[in-house]
């Protein structure tokens, strides 16, 4: 089992959903960085649990406790470890899972991955709780990254049949990308944000889940980050990307439109801009030739499926009694998991960011 990603920065999380904590281990950050708490504490807020009628019951305030790497307000350049305790845990509610598994969850997997050894409540190491000291990670990343003049910021461009616009060069700016943190919908068309809270409110209403797609821009990167093939910035972040629960597509610029549409559509002109630097008329190539940034806006968007825990009846089976089940799913779960899934997409893309640059020799 791989609980590590990266090469120069590296980050190894931990923890189960209804175990004692859950955390996180970076390596390969720089000495001497001073880091805002109370910045960190805003970002774990924007994806812990019980704040809105859109998100789980569950309420945990993921305050993130300090172990090591840290003294006197400054990274000490050794490995900066994070615990966050699980206070709201109701492990009741999935007694029945260890032998009716839930579709579209882990359990079967899992079972027959761990030979049936694995953590079951709340989904275990699978859960999307575990996202939770990946934000913490990312938000350190954020703020060495802010230093070097990169920002990076999500918006929700779809729910389920409802979008949002989508980010253009005119409006992948600072400004713009760092605003989406202060909505609880971060979008850029608000009628659109209030069709998305409806959206969700009534698969909740049906016991139902809604998925969704997240568009994140990161601004402010130079030219020639990255590598062709294996390494590419696409690959890095793809890699990082889809290690969120709930994650089933990536794509990067125009995407998978750009397959339908000819090279004259795609092929974003070059220019000089009055500052001396080369850029691109358009950016459909979301910031990247060749897998290196070509210092336009990064811009990816990630599909999210709906979540795999609702309240309706479903087919299963019985691993115990070798046959089929029905199961309804209790316990407390998110009727749509995108808007708390904003962040996460935002570290994730810190992290692989920061680890691109080169990490304590950034």
């Amino acid at each position: 089992m791989s609980g590590i990603f990266g090469e120069n920065i590296k980050v190894s999380i931990f923890g189960e959903s209804h175990g004692g904590g859950i955390g996180v281990t970076l390596h390969g950050l720089p000495s001497g960085v001073a880091l805002d708490m109370e910045a960190i504490s805003r970002e774990m807020a924007r994806r812990a649990p019980g704040g809105s009628p859109l998100s789980t019951a569950r309420s945990e305030a993921d305050e993130p406790e300090i172990l090591s790497g840290f003294f006197n307000g400054f990274t000490t350049g050794t490995p900066l470890t994070a615990l966050i305790r699980n206070r709201d845990t109701r492990s009741r509610d999935y007694a029945q899972l260890q032998d009716t598994v839930r579709p579209g969850h882990a359990d079967y997997t899992g079972a027959v991955r761990y030979a049936g050894f694995q953590d079951y409540r709340g989904g275990g190491h699978f859960s999307g709780r575990i996202t939770a000291p990946l934000v913490f990670a990312g938000a350190v990343c954020k703020q060495i990254l802010k230093r070097k003049g990169v920002v990076i910021g999500a918006h929700i461009l779809s729910i389920h049949a409802v979008q949002d616009r989508a980010l253009e060069i005119e409006t992948c700016t600072e400004q713009i990308l760092a605003g989406f943190a202060g909505q609880e919908l971060p979008v850029l068309d608000a009628q659109a944000g209030a069709a998305m809270r409806e959206a969700i409110l009534e698969a909740k209403k049906q016991g139902d889940s809604v998925g969704g797609v997240i568009e994140c821009a990161a601004v402010g990167l130079a030219a020639g980050i990255g590598d062709p093939f294996f390494d590419s910035v696409e690959s890095v972040l793809s890699h990082i990307l889809f290690a969120i629960p709930g994650v089933k597509g990536v794509a990067f610029g125009g995407g998978f439109a750009m397959a339908s549409q000819r090279g004259s559509q795609c092929n974003d002109p070059f220019y000089y801009d009055g500052q001396g630097r080369v850029r691109t008329r358009t950016n459909v190539n979301g910031g990247v030739n060749g897998g290196i940034t070509n210092g336009m806006p990064l811009c990816f968007q990630v599909a999210c499926r709906p979540t795999a825990s609702i309240a309706k009846e479903q087919d299963t089976v019985s691993l115990e009694k070798k046959q089929p089940a029905k199961l309804i799913v209790h316990g407390r779960h998110d009727p749509c998991i995108v808007p708390r899934a904003v962040p996460v997409v935002e570290a994730a893309a810190a992290i692989a960011i920061l680890d691109m640059m080169g990490g304590r020799r950034a």
